[in-house]
């Protein structure tokens, strides 16, 4: 059977140099494996604690004008308030939470779990 002399770079490949990978080689590099620092959302967490302040303020405006510390002439319209001030601080409340556990180095918290809003 004839041998074959594939030519790459017009090198023959009888004339290529080889080298011995190491025993202990694995193919790996530790630099792969290492976790760089955490990116701090620092506008998301804005948004988070500007979300929570603004439904902290309406719950507690609902909640007086539903119990009557406030004279109101449409006692309908006292009820929006408190279910917009509920869906304004969730959102608020929760990633403010993600963020607080995160900074502590709680397991299975990181802020990976915030979404960032840099473009």
């Amino acid at each position: 059977m004839p041998t074959r002399n594939i030519v790459t770079d017009g090198i023959p490949s009888s004339r290529v140099k080889y080298s011995k990978l190491a025993s202990d080689d694995d193919g790996y590099i530790d630099l792969q494996f290492k976790k760089s620092p955490p990116k701090v959302p620092y506008k998301a967490i804005a948004l988070a604690t500007v979300l929570f302040l603004i439904g902290s303020l309406l719950i507690t405006i609902g909640a007086l004008l539903l119990a009557g510390y406030f004279e109101v002439t449409h006692r309908d319209r006292t009820v929006p308030v408190l279910i917009i001030g509920i869906l304004v601080f969730l959102p608020g409340f929760y990633h403010l939470r993600i963020a607080y556990y995160a900074s502590k180095g709680y397991r299975g918290y990181s802020y990976d779990d915030i979404p960032d809003f840099d473009d």
